[in-house]
């Protein structure tokens, strides 16, 4: 389980919504929610995420989307919800770094009380996304306290690149997609882990397909678009 969350940061990140009028691949719409049903890497389920977009506003440079994501276990327990906002300015999508909050991150500690400060790098996603291209780097650094123990969190985004356009079907329809590769580092008490992933964009839509990987390069798990509506 814990391996399978482990990029929902960069699930979340691409799978929150924007403005039609100002982004082509997220619906900005009051109301809209997308599911993800997240798999271990032998296909086992392990839980859902969905997002629902809780209100839509201008702001003085474009538009702004408050987001809300639910992450549900396999039997269907809701563990942990995180709120975060994500704004659309001249054809690109600035999604707030607090969407890398990863659901696990609550879970480890049993859900309980935990203070937090987050600071870091928004995830941009530009309207004209082509095989190839290349993409701004993301962070987030978290410091956290609970119970008397202070500690931190961070999660490195680097080396995002457009690799390829792809057809994907998935319970919620047939779907034109862009596949976008990244590199992510997260730190913690634990260490220092390395991963991959690549997410599939649908314009109109958002992400449809997720999956990550190892060190090694080897599949870890994915999330796959179950249910989709706005």
């Amino acid at each position: 389980m814990k391996n399978i969350l482990l990029s929902l940061c960069t699930l979340v990140l691409f799978t929150t919504f924007s403005l039609a009028q100002c982004s082509k691949f997220y619906p900005f719409s009051k109301g809209a929610t997308s599911t993800l049903t997240l798999y271990n890497e032998k296909g086992k389920t392990q839980g859902t995420i969905t997002y629902q977009v809780l209100s839509v506003s201008s702001t003085t440079d474009g538009e702004k989307a408050s987001v809300t994501s639910s992450f549900k276990d396999e039997k269907g327990k809701e563990i942990t919800t995180t709120n975060y906002d994500a704004y659309c300015k001249n054809g690109t999508v600035s999604i707030d770094f607090n969407s890398m909050l990863r659901p696990e991150m609550t879970r480890a500690f049993g859900g309980g009380d935990i203070k937090s400060e987050i600071t870091g790098v928004d995830i941009d996603v530009p309207n004209n996304l082509s095989v190839g291209q290349k993409l701004k780097d993301a962070e987030m650094k978290m410091k956290m306290s609970m119970s008397g123990m202070n500690f931190n969190m961070n999660t490195f985004i680097t080396d995002r690149e457009v690799v390829a356009k792809e057809t994907i079907t998935t319970p919620a329809g047939t779907f034109e997609c862009y596949v976008i590769f990244q590199n992510t580092v997260s730190e913690g008490m634990a260490g220092s882990m390395k991963r991959s992933s690549k997410q599939w964009f649908a314009e109109g839509v958002g992400v449809v397909k997720t999956e990550d990987y190892d060190k090694k390069g080897k599949l870890d798990g994915s999330g796959i678009l179950t249910s989709f509506s706005k």
